[in-house]
């Protein structure tokens, strides 16, 4: 089960565009586009956040 909280968000059409293109951009998808832009604005605000470990993929290490 995902870390990351989900939440409905309402955007201007026009601002979703410009998200959209910058995320292709960047090559990145919205949904980080915008953590990005989140993280980032509240940095300049003096504002830390610690960045979650993500969630080890794959087959787990063979055991013995």
């Amino acid at each position: 089960m995902s870390a990351k909280k989900a939440f409905a968000l309402r955007l201007d059409p026009a601002l979703h565009d410009a998200l959209e293109r910058a995320a292709a951009a960047d090559f990145r998808s919205l949904n980080a586009e915008i953590e990005v832009l989140l993280r980032e604005a509240l940095a300049r605000r003096g504002v830390k956040v610690a960045v979650t470990p993500a969630p080890r993929r794959g087959r787990p290490p063979a055991g013995d």
